[in-house]
Order: C-alpha cells, then sequence, then structure tokens
C-alpha cells in the first residue's frame, strides 16, 4: 500500500513530534472533528514511528472502546503501510500484543478496550512510553486517566483522536478547552483533511445527515444532540459560582442507588433562592464495590457537615435507606414525591424562574443535565441513563420547593442528647 497524498493537517499530524518541528516540546496531539476525515490512520502512522524514532525495548498502548474496535480502526489499516515501510509486525492475537521491529529495534504494542468503568483496572500496573487514545469521547475517564497515569517513561507522549460529543463532555472540558494548559496540539479535522475522499463521496456524506447530526459528524462540531430534557442548561452560564455562607436554611436530597449510582444534594437557601451548593455521586460500577446503607448514611452526615439541616427528601423505593435515617434519629427525613413527568416541569419552571440554582462545583449534576433526554419511543418521559442526579434534584423540587408545607410541626428525638429537635 502507498500513501498517494496528504493534507496539511496530516503532514502536521505526522511530523509534530520530528526534531525541525515547532510542536515538538508538546506533550499531546488531540485530532477531533468530522468522521471519514483521515484523522486516525495518519496519527496511527505517526504514533508508530515517533515510537521507533523515540524509543527501543520500550511499552505502548493503542487504546478504544473494544480490543476490536481497535484492531478495526487503527491496527488493519497501518499494518499494510509498515510492512511497505520495511517494519516486521509480529501479531499475538491471543495476547492482544503486537511486536514491531524495524532496523534492530522493537517496541511492543499492546491493544485494550476502554468500554466502561471496570476497564481502568485492565491497564494499571503497566510502564508505558506513550498511548494512542482511539475515540477517547467514547472512554470512560478512569479508563483514560489510568492509560496517561502509566505513561511514566521520560519523553513519552499522549495521542487522542475522536469524533465530537456534546459541549460538557469531560475531554472537551479537560483537553480541547484546556489544551494550552495541557501543553497539547489541538488539530480540527473536516472531510477536506482527507485527499483519499472524492468530491462525489463527500457530497454523499453531507447528504446522510442533517441538523445536529450534520453538525457533529459534517462540521465536526460539539453540540448537544436534540431531545435534551432540560436545553436551555446546555450553557456554561447555566451554572452558578458558591455563594459564601451564611444560609438560611439547609436540606438534602437523595436518590438511592446500590447497583446503579446514589446521588445526594445539598442545598442551602440565601435571599430566597435554593442553591445545590455540594453533592455526593457514588457509581458502584465505576469505584467496583457497593455501598450498604450505614456507609450511605455516613456519607450523607459527611455531606452535611454538621450543619442545621430542615429534612432529607428520599427516593421512595429506598426503603431500607429511609428506616436506618429514621431509627437513628438524628435526621427528619421525608419519601420524596416521585411523578417523574410533573416532576420535570417543575423543576424546568423553577430553573427557568431561578429559585433553584446549581452550583458549578457539583460536576455530575453538570454532566447530567448535558446527557439527561426525552425517549425516542414517543412517550413523554426520560430515557432512564444519566438521571441519577436528575432525580434526587426533582425530588427536592416536588417534595420540598413546591410542598406548600413550609409550616409544617415535626418533632424527632435526638438520640445523642436525649432532648426533642423542632424542624
Amino acid at each position: 500500500m502507498k500513501i498517494e497524498k496528504l493534507s496539511e493537517r496530516q503532514l502536521r499530524v505526522m511530523s509534530w513530534w520530528c526534531e525541525d518541528s515547532k510542536d515538538k516540546s508538546r506533550d499531546a496531539v488531540i485530532c477531533d472533528g468530522a468522521v471519514r476525515s483521515g484523522k486516525t490512520f495518519v496519527m496511527g502512522i505517526s504514533f508508530i514511528a515517533w515510537a521507533f524514532y523515540r524509543f527501543s525495548d520500550a511499552s505502548f498502548a493503542i487504546c478504544s472502546k473494544t480490543i476490536r474496535s481497535a484492531r478495526r480502526n487503527v491496527v488493519s489499516p497501518i499494518l499494510p503501510v509498515l510492512k511497505s515501510l520495511g517494519f516486521d509486525v509480529e501479531d499475538k492475537v491471543s495476547s492482544n500484543l503486537l511486536i514491531v521491529s524495524y532496523r534492530g529495534r522493537v517496541n511492543r504494542f499492546y491493544l485494550f478496550g476502554g468500554k466502561d468503568e471496570t476497564s481502568a483496572s485492565l491497564i494499571q500496573g503497566m510502564t508505558l512510553s506513550g498511548v494512542l487514545l482511539d475515540e477517547v469521547a467514547l472512554m470512560p475517564r478512569s479508563f483514560v486517566e489510568q492509560a496517561l497515569a502509566r505513561c511514566s517513561v521520560s519523553g513519552s507522549k499522549f495521542w487522542f483522536n475522536c469524533n465530537p460529543e456534546y459541549p460538557a463532555h469531560w475531554f472537551y472540558q479537560e483537553w480541547i478547552k484546556k489544551k494550552e494548559e495541557k501543553n497539547a496540539l489541538y488539530l480540527h479535522f473536516t472531510m477536506k483533511d482527507n485527499p483519499s475522499l472524492s468530491q462525489e463521496t463527500r457530497e454523499r456524506y453531507e447528504r446522510l445527515y442533517s441538523g445536529t447530526f450534520y453538525r457533529r459528524f459534517i462540521k465536526g462540531e460539539w453540540v448537544e444532540l436534540e431531545g435534551a430534557v432540560y436545553p436551555f442548561m446546555a450553557s456554561e452560564d447555566a451554572f452558578w459560582d458558591k455563594p459564601e455562607p451564611p444560609f438560611e436554611d439547609y436540606c438534602v436530597s437523595c436518590d438511592y442507588g446500590t447497583v446503579n449510582p446514589a446521588s445526594f444534594g445539598l442545598w442551602g437557601k440565601k435571599e430566597d433562592v435554593w442553591y445545590r451548593i455540594d453533592e455526593y455521586y457514588y457509581s458502584s460500577k465505576r469505584e467496583g464495590a457497593q455501598r450498604t446503607d450505614e456507609e450511605y448514611y455516613q456519607a450523607l452526615k459527611k455531606l452535611i457537615a454538621g450543619r442545621r439541616v430542615r429534612s432529607v427528601v428520599v427516593d421512595p423505593s429506598a426503603a431500607s435507606f429511609i428506616e436506618l435515617i429514621k431509627r437513628k434519629g438524628e435526621l427528619y427525613v421525608i419519601p420524596a414525591k416521585n411523578s417523574v413527568t410533573d416532576g420535570v416541569r417543575q423543576v424546568s419552571a423553577q430553573l427557568k424562574e431561578g429559585r433553584i440554582r446549581i452550583c458549578k462545583n457539583c460536576v455530575d449534576s453538570v454532566r447530567e443535565f448535558s446527557l439527561y433526554r426525552w425517549a425516542s419511543s414517543g412517550d413523554d418521559v426520560p430515557v432512564k441513563e444519566n438521571d441519577h442526579a436528575m432525580d434526587d434534584i426533582r425530588y427536592f423540587v416536588t417534595t420540598i420547593l413546591n410542598s406548600g408545607d413550609d409550616g409544617v410541626f415535626v418533632v424527632a428525638a435526638d438520640r445523642r442528647t436525649g432532648c426533642e429537635v423542632i424542624f
């Protein structure tokens, strides 16, 4: 196989690490943009060439969402080119390992799949001289950060490529927006950067998509897909800096989960506005261990941090957790009202009216606002994904803010002091 022609951006990807390149001091390269724009192919060739220019007898990682996609997207297209350039490649399929040699130098390239939160453990413990992360936006942050942490050899570099996702995606926020801080070269690709595509082929792809999908797949923009439950929360301006205390009142809302994530929100009232000032978010899949009711209760107490909380509203299906809070006698607990569609409307109204505000430090809430979408089935309900902080926010609005029972008088026995506590 022979490479006939490369675009200007493809040439820059191929040569950014070379001694005479103005970008040689960069620690990473990031390529994003349109589908079929030729970024993955040149990145794979460049990654191997750089590895042999800089190292010998070293280990590297080629990562994608699955090992199968790593082979399909990266390995298979570049193997013929490597062989035509004089590289010898031994593909140990059962070990997911490529042993590549060139003019007396030998390097090892391990293949990894980062499909979910458990994948981070697969790459743990390795020592790498560099990592290529293909379609990095499809991988969980824990896996990507573990892969980067493995690159402890002097002179190691990071190679990222992806098609765009939504603007609040962690990779866009942490790497693309902070490219200078991360000392990363950022290159945005369009289909015109792929000389192997004819004008006819490009026009065919452009006809395939419209609306938001056109902006993502053809123009390569990081934009929200249609169907967001709270589309007005797509902007960074929708979230607030945490106000300074004091606050007039405090409440907590809880969405309970064992297999699914648990989300607790701490709310502080200031000048007739309720701010979500802090949160606790625990995913057993991400952390690799489930937590007990007692452990969640201790996390709840840590979130409250000694504040005088009026009430704790909890997912009504979490009967055992509600019972535990009652037995402790330290907090007043209320089962939440759980009308989803009506609750979403109430949350939407309160956000737009400014009666509730989400603080920027509540990162899991910010993330879920960008992901929470209506089901495409035609039913007027959201998709049951990325909804745990969304549920606890809804519980707060429907059960505390819109309850109409601010004058309620509740007495609970405080078992620590033996006295009565009035909420």
